[in-house]
């Protein structure tokens, strides 16, 4: 059989098994078995096996749960409520006021929390009912929430980061400092789309319930106190180099613990949701990565990264047309892969193709961070969307559409990143 009659049959059969609602890791095992046990003279069991102990055992990926279980703690914190009482006076100057707690809000928790549907929830929780009761337009305090929910995929600690580090080979502590210029730049970005909007809607926004003093203002900034130190343990031991992503994770779990504990919220069912919880969302991300890392041998033996990198060479194609080409892949793909299925499940395939491109990995990581955020706002299976919709009982399109500017604003984003490649590449550089 030919190449394309081979990609043909794997594709078809990764779709009919996840149609069939088997699950992302299975499937894409499965989907690997096929590829080895027809094209391929290796026994496919024993392939699989070696394989999959090789991905569970990587001391890599033992940040991973580590950092989603400090989350998980912070998730069932008072944190959220003190930064809010934190931030508000600081934003009431500002145009748009309160609306500015949301990006602000999600842009600090992202440095704590890792997960896109972690920090959309939690801020969401806090913010959409003190927006709403202030009298803020809702389609205003919804869309920059779904749109800033996303900087826990960019901002450090970051799963998705892990996730492409380990499948890429790439370091993780340079991905992390990597990613903070450019989560500070799209948080910008968000933030000035909401002050320009205030100020050409300015009957919309409301008045200030009341004015503090400088003095009033530093007195309720004492609650943001707990939240950077946190963050200034966790990013401060990467970029110093006193520790690994690994270790670090391990401080900010013992941080965030440590938190808990101090606003009197940890107590033994606090501690074990926490657990619990950590241990099946990475139970089901460890799967996904076996199965992926089980179908990258595949796709290796196959030889089909090698055919399509040719391939896409023959095209002829431009550095920058092959960027805006994977930019369009991966908004498609996100409109039925969540974003860690999308890494995993691609890299093996994209890889070579970008390596013979000469793109930067370190780079490339954040410019694929970026566009997997968009595909978290984009329908009919944006996470953030889903999330919102089941707080807001709001319907999807509606809230898709409210969120459309701010998915402009992250193709914008793209476009700096190409443009200007020094905002992903300039902190990891010097470190």
């Amino acid at each position: 059989m030919n190449d394309f009659a081979v990609t043909t049959l794997l594709i078809v059969s990764l779709f009919l098994l996840l149609g069939s609602g088997v699950w992302i890791g299975l499937t894409l095992a499965g989907v690997a078995w096929i590829g080895m046990q027809l094209f391929s003279s290796r026994p496919a069991g024993d392939a699989m096996a070696v394989t999959v102990w090789g991905s569970a055992s990587s001391w890599t990926l033992t940040a991973l749960p580590l950092f989603i279980w400090m989350g998980e703690i912070l998730f069932r914190t008072k944190l959220s409520e003190s930064m809010f009482r934190g931030l508000a006076p600081w934003v009431s100057r500002l145009p748009g006021r309160l609306l500015h707690t949301n990006v602000i809000g999600c842009t600090i928790f992202a440095a704590v929390s890792g997960s896109s549907a972690a920090t959309c929830a939690t801020i969401g929780k806090m913010t959409l009912p003190e927006l709403g009761r202030r009298g803020y337009p809702e389609e205003l305090t919804i869309g920059s929430l779904a749109g800033a929910g996303t900087l826990g995929l960019l901002i450090p600690p970051s799963i998705i980061m892990i996730v492409y580090g380990v499948t890429a080979d790439v370091s993780i502590a340079r991905l992390f400092v990597a990613g903070i210029l450019p989560g500070i730049v799209l948080a910008s970005l968000f933030s000035g789309y909401l002050a320009i909007w205030a100020l050409l809607n300015k009957q919309r926004i409301p008045v200030p319930e009341n004015v503090m003093t400088f003095m009033e203002k530093v007195h309720e900034s004492r609650h943001l106190i707990p939240v950077v130190l946190l963050i200034a343990a966790v990013l401060g031991s990467i970029y110093s180099g006193v520790a690994t992503a690994t270790e670090a994770a391990a401080v900010g779990v013992v941080g965030s613990l440590a938190l808990s504990a101090v606003q009197r919220s940890l107590n033994w069912a606090t501690f074990r949701d926490s657990l619990l919880g950590a241990t099946r969302l990475y139970c089901m991300i460890a799967l996904i990565l076996s199965g992926a890392a089980f179908l990258t041998l595949a796709m290796g033996y196959i030889g089909l990264p090698r055919h399509l990198a040719e391939w896409v060479r023959s095209l002829g194609l431009s550095p920058f047309m092959l960027m805006v080409a994977l930019a369009m892949f991966y908004i498609i793909l996100g409109c039925f892969l969540d974003g860690i299925s999308m890494v995993v499940l691609t890299m093996g395939v994209i890889l070579p193709t970008v390596q013979s491109a000469g793109f930067d990995l370190i780079w490339f990581g954040i410019f694929l961070v970026v566009v997997v955020e968009m595909a978290q706002i984009t329908p009919p299976v944006g996470f953030n969307l889903f999330v919102l919709q089941g707080m807001t009982g709001k319907e999807i399109t509606w809230i898709a559409r409210v969120t459309l500017p701010f998915f402009l604003l992250m193709c914008l984003m793209v476009l700096l990143l190409w443009f200007i490649p020094q905002i992903a590449t300039w902190l990891p550089s010097k470190m």
